[in-house]
């Protein structure tokens, strides 16, 4: 690789490594994993950076490759993991991650999802991409988005932790699909 095609991939691996860990945590659940499943993936990023980094969206391809990387760790390993009830301590603070109360809860949740489920719950809703935009990094088309992201919801809403913590629209909403009103 050439020096100024190494200096920027250095420079976007020190931009965006922090947000790569993130959501390969919530796609594993670990953070030991996650750093493991980042640098797999940006170890593949840097053979094909020349070709990465003409896209219009280099993340996006990193991102996608994440994913694939850990469907792939799946697909070798055939493990059952056990994932924590909590989450490890964060180094730094982050907004988004701090607003939600019941983040244990939450990681289990996520924990209990199908991998396609997770990963498409976890772009859409916490990277907060639209659902052109994960349909492109999943691979899928944006129906299958939509319904993994239903069925996604559907099953983390069933989690105790998390319905106890819903605001008073999402109990009408259950009310009503129960056949009462409030």
């Amino acid at each position: 690789m050439q020096a100024e095609q190494e200096d920027r991939f250095q420079e976007f691996v020190r931009a965006r490594w922090s947000r790569l860990v993130r959501t390969a945590y919530l796609l594993t659940g670990d953070v030991h994993h996650a750093e493991d499943l980042t640098q797999t993936a940006l170890a593949k990023a840097y053979r094909s950076w020349r070709r990465i980094s003409r896209s219009d969206n280099p993340e996006a391809y990193v991102r996608r490759m994440l994913v694939s990387c850990n469907s792939d760790r799946f697909r070798k390993r055939r493990v059952v993991e056990a994932l924590t009830a909590a989450p490890p301590e964060r180094a730094g603070r982050d907004e988004t991650a701090g607003r939600v109360e019941e983040r244990g809860s939450l990681m289990a949740g996520l924990a209990q999802l199908p991998p396609k489920q997770r990963a498409v719950v976890v772009l859409r809703y916490w990277e907060d991409l639209s659902e052109a935009e994960v349909a492109e990094v999943l691979g899928c088309s944006q129906g299958t988005v939509k319904s993994q992201a239903s069925k996604g919801l559907a099953k983390l809403r069933m989690q105790p932790g998390l319905a106890a913590g819903r605001t008073a629209s999402g109990s009408r909403e259950q009310a009503r699909a129960q056949g009462g009103t409030r």
